[in-house]
């Protein structure tokens, strides 16, 4: 009994809670709160406090530009140098076999390849501030220069035809021509691109990486690779044809290679595929042994330095005309300024290789920084990849950026900073100015299977489809976009009509959000989807409509037509329904006008039978009185139909708790919809306003003649209790919020 006693006592506190407690609309709140003072400040003050100089700010922005001035003079050497060191060594050897093969996506020598692995990897050691990602060339960022040089210039410009024959010395001296021509290209994109990626850091633009979002990062990247793959046919076969670009190239290249597939090379073929075999056999005992293995076995410089010997030793050029690297001149070139008549023409390319570059490294960054527990300057990112490429263009490299797989051994062979970079880029110097040219009857066929089985990763990305099925349809479809358009358009249209597509995919989830209908959770002040959850109730006559988008130009007559259909309650057809009974009443009124009319008149010709005018007076009177009651008491099938919704539904509250703005067509669109209910007896009230809403509204003149504050309330829960009060109804509904829990514990 004590127990009961004691229940019964919380539930009696609990429900003067709910009576007496307070309704904060944001009329009492203005009442209750005072903002702070703010004076504003004026644009030449704030241009002046910019413009100060101090000792401590000047440091600040030191640190800032060269991270590498914080953390070397805290180098640990007895924790990280090991580390570093065999870290540099494992990426070097990676760094070297890369940037040749990576040289043939870009149409250039394999020499340019080296340039492009020590002059930006060195550089980005004092400007980068992620300690683990491994700058350096890459797939997607090398076939992008490609398609650009082949583009500007191809092979018909310099009488290069389709043939297996290369004895011609005039032939060579236009190969040579053609090669020195897309080297010039090449600079010049990598000087573009470097530029707008230096702009965007200056300018404080590193949030642009987030309008590519992963989907379509891993859409593109998969169709790059699908792109790298066909143009490596040609050297993995021996086949000589022309190198296309631009939209349907994938297409164009297929049909060549197969065209000319009678005129495989077999020695050539014999070595790719053995070299094919040997570099997964080494990918998967690396993958299989990773943790017993103290470092991942270097199976490309393995496999390069084979092939080197074995086509030196058996002369493959002469014996068996398997196309060899060539030529590798030995020492470093001067610098030399790019040529700038080229970049009106190459703008857009370098545009979109300046966004893509910086999207893979600083994506790579963010997921070793999360892991390693530092943080990571996205703008800072891109000054060093906008020096690196920009600077680097003066010494004849071409664009660079992170490279996922050194990057993933570089961290897991014990980098622990840019140290490691450092290291692997001097590696790369020693072969440009000592050994180079020991790797000159290298045969292309091993730098096109090095390139093919390091693709391995990106198609395994074509699981996201199965993965994006089953998680988010629009992501599914942002990936296929993606993938489709850059395979079938070149990646430059393809990641722009990709990006195009992701920003329609949010004008889409904006326009057409998820629109619900709240009730409460039982002795509770939370609301939730009453379609979702069967212990949710809805209160009699009162309506939560609820939509998770925000209210601008291009949703505001759905979210009207929305709120309409889920509560149940269109104030038009109520008007409509009002105005044509009104018509019917009056069009049966007039009909009994006129049978009154006749009554009287057969009363007056007839006076003979005293019985007949009782009757006739008793039926219908003379004033009509009873006869207008009677009309007007009976309501017609449609006003009865129309009106029901209106005689259920007394109130609604439209929770903005998901809107983050409101336009002027919004705003305009709320005060339409609280008239038109309005009209009809429903009172209409907004709940939950996010300060930037409230000041969206205020800016809009929202509140002004009959929308006023007390129209606002602080919570979904303190509009339904005004709500109440309007009808009356508080005490009576906060008992019965308690008396189904009373009666269970009554029971027990």
């Amino acid at each position: 009994m004590e127990h009961v006693q004691e229940h019964e006592e919380c539930l009696v506190q609990t429900q003067m809670y709910w009576v007496e407690r307070p309704v904060y609309n944001e009329e009492f709140l203005q009442g209750q709160l005072h903002k702070k003072e703010k004076t504003p400040q004026p644009l030449s003050q704030k241009i002046a406090h910019s413009c100060r100089c101090s000792s401590k700010k000047a440091k600040s922005h030191l640190y800032s530009f060269l991270p590498i001035l914080k953390w070397l003079p805290r180098y640990p050497v007895k924790a990280y140098l090991l580390g570093d060191i065999v870290s540099g060594i494992s990426t070097g050897v990676m760094q070297l076999p890369q940037g040749l093969a990576y040289a043939l996506l870009a149409a250039v020598p394999p020499v340019f390849g080296l340039y492009s692995s020590f002059y930006p990897v060195f550089l980005y050691t004092f400007f980068g501030t992620s300690r683990h990602i491994s700058i350096g060339t890459f797939a997607v960022i090398s076939l992008m220069i490609g398609g650009v040089a082949v583009r500007e210039a191809p092979d018909e410009m310099f009488n290069i035809m389709e043939s297996n024959s290369t004895n011609s010395t005039d032939l060579l001296e236009n190969y040579k021509a053609r090669d020195a021509m897309r080297v010039k290209v090449a600079v010049a994109v990598t000087l573009l691109s470097g530029i707008i990626q230096l702009s965007l850091g200056l300018l404080r633009f590193g949030f642009v990486a987030i309008y590519l979002t992963e989907p379509l990062v891993r859409g593109f990247t998969t169709a790059a690779a699908v792109h790298v793959f066909t143009s490596q046919l040609k050297y993995l076969l021996g086949i000589k044809t022309k190198r296309y670009s631009g939209a349907l190239s994938v297409l164009y290249s297929l049909i060549a290679v197969l065209s000319n597939i009678t005129k495989t090379n077999i020695a050539t073929l014999v070595v790719g595929l053995t070299c094919i075999v040997l570099l997964l056999s080494g990918k998967e005992i690396n993958d299989r042994f990773k943790k017993k293995l103290p470092v991942p076995i270097p199976m490309e410089i393995i496999v390069v330095i084979i092939a080197t010997g074995v086509s030196a030793g058996m002369n493959l050029s002469n014996t068996y005309e398997v196309d060899i690297v060539g030529e590798i001149p030995k020492g470093l070139l001067a610098p030399k300024v790019p040529d700038i008549n080229l970049i009106p023409a190459v703008f857009v390319d370098a545009l979109a290789i300046a966004i893509v570059g910086f999207s893979m490294a600083v994506s790579m960054a963010k997921i070793f920084a999360l892991k390693h527990g530092y943080t990571i300057d996205g703008n800072q990112e891109l000054i060093a990849l906008g020096i690196c490429n920009s600077a680097g263009s003066f010494f004849q490299t071409f664009s660079i950026t992170c490279s996922m797989s050194r990057s993933l051994v570089q961290e897991s062979t014990g980098g622990k900073t840019q140290i490691a970079g450092t290291l692997s880029s001097i590696m790369v110097l020693l072969v440009i100015v000592a050994i180079g040219y020991l790797f000159e009857p290298l045969p292309q066929t091993v730098l096109a299977a090095i390139v093919m089985v390091n693709l391995k990763g990106m198609f395994k990305q074509f699981g996201d489809i199965t993965h994006f099925w089953r998680t988010s349809k629009i992501e599914l479809a942002i990936w296929i976009v993606a993938f489709v358009a850059s395979v079938f358009l070149g990646l430059d249209y393809g990641l722009l009509t990709a990006v195009a597509f992701a920003m329609i995919t949010v004008i889409y989830r904006t326009q057409s959000p998820q629109y619900r209908i709240l009730g409460q959770i039982p002795n509770t002040d939370i609301y939730c989807d009453v379609e979702e959850y069967e212990e949710v109730k809805e209160y009699p006559g009162i309506k939560i409509f609820q939509a998770n988008a925000s209210l601008y130009f291009a949703n505001s007559e759905l979210y009207a037509s929305a709120l309409k259909k889920k509560t149940g309650v269109d104030p038009c057809a109520v008007l409509a329904a009002k105005k044509k009974a009104q018509k019917r009443h009056a069009k049966e009124l007039k009909q009994t006008n006129e049978h009154r009319k006749k009554a009287v008149l057969k009363l007056t010709n007839d006076m003979e039978t005293s019985v007949k005018h009782e009757v006739i007076n008793d039926e219908l009177p003379l004033n009509g009185k009873s006869a207008d009651a009677n009309a007007q008491g009976t309501s017609p099938d449609e006003l009865e139909h129309f009106m029901e919704p209106m005689t259920n539904v007394h109130c609604i509250i439209l929770d903005l708790t998901p809107v983050n703005f409101v336009d002027s067509v919004g705003a305009k669109m709320l005060k339409s919809v609280i008239k038109e209910y309005e009209e009809v007896g429903v009172f209409v009230c907004i709940a939950s306003c996010s300060g930037p809403v409230m000041d969206d509204l205020t800016r809009l003149n929202f509140f002004e003649k009959s929308t006023t504050r007390d129209l606002l309330f602080h919570s979904v829960h303190d509009a339904v209790l005004s709500c109440q009060l309007k009808v009356g109804s508080v005490p009576q509904t906060a008992s019965d919020l308690f008396v189904s829990t009373s009666e269970s514990h009554m029971e027990n």
